[in-house]
């Protein structure tokens, strides 16, 4: 989906028409795959146990619930509650387990009424992050966080997301911090470019990024334990029996991120 639809969005650039229903198709297409996600979330336990150990981690970062409210964008099949049972689930689109429908560049909630948003594999989804990081600077309170988990592009990390995933790394594109003038949220297509996190935030200066924003914490994972897991839609490469097994590699993996991280984790906090 990634890559016919970047393709030819690029191609369809002039005809908002063409645009915006590819954009709703790749919406459609999304709102498919994450329920195929939940079917093969129910028959991976091993898939189960390592989200929920990456969920403790986002959890651990947030500011504690009588802060505020904790909202997560991009939820897919929402299993972060497993975790953090006061987390608002949000999405583009509507789905049972889901709370209320969220879009990053224009949210529903007052000013000053967020303690912390969460973007689980959501960054690289972001056209214009600036943009979106202006509307989470005016939700969240003094002090509020932002708290990213996304793939982190190290020599494995660019086999496993060059190789084996469809939508683009993107490494020599451009990052378009800022949406053009007279852009609205409504004007927004599919889009995909899963090495950004890593590139504005282990190979930029995050101060000239996000000038109003400081950084609290920078992790990178190896999570071959995910990788070999096969995900939501791939073989699962060891029997759940050697899970133990694989998070020692993960470890001492994690000893050389250069190389092997193919997980990062970012928390941002908003200044006051």
């Amino acid at each position: 989906m990634g890559w016919s639809l970047s393709i030819a969005c690029w191609g369809q650039a002039g005809n908002p028409a063409v645009v915006g229903a590819m954009s709703s198709r790749a919406l459609q297409q999304h709102d498919v795959e994450i329920h195929e996600n939940l079917r093969h979330w129910e028959r991976k336990p091993v898939l189960q146990r390592i989200y929920r150990e990456f969920h403790e981690l986002v959890a651990a970062a947030t500011l504690p619930a009588k802060a505020g409210i904790t909202v997560e964008l991009g939820s897919g099949i929402g299993n972060i509650k497993d975790v953090l049972p006061h987390c608002l689930r949000t999405d583009l689109f509507e789905n049972p387990w889901l709370d209320q429908c969220e879009n990053a560049y224009s949210l529903s909630f007052g000013d000053k009424s967020v303690a912390n948003i969460i973007l689980f594999d959501v960054f690289h989804h972001l056209r214009y992050p600036g943009r979106a990081f202006q509307e989470f600077q005016r939700v969240l309170i003094p002090g509020g966080r932002v708290i990213i988990f996304d793939p982190c592009v190290s020599l494995l990390g660019m086999v496993v997301y060059g190789l084996l995933h469809h939508e683009p790394v993107a490494l020599r594109d451009p990052i378009t911090w800022h949406a053009p003038e007279g852009w609205t949220p409504q004007d927004d297509s599919y889009y995909a470019a899963q090495g950004n996190a890593y590139r504005a935030f282990f190979r930029s200066d995050v101060s000239n990024l996000l000038p109003c924003w400081s950084v609290v914490e920078r992790k990178r994972m190896s999570a071959i334990s995910y990788v070999a897991s096969g995900g939501y839609s791939k073989p699962q490469m060891y029997p759940d029996c050697a899970f133990g097994v694989m998070r020692g590699l993960d470890r001492l993996c994690d000893f050389l991120p250069a190389v092997f991280a193919t997980r990062l984790l970012v928390v941002l906090q908003a200044s006051g």
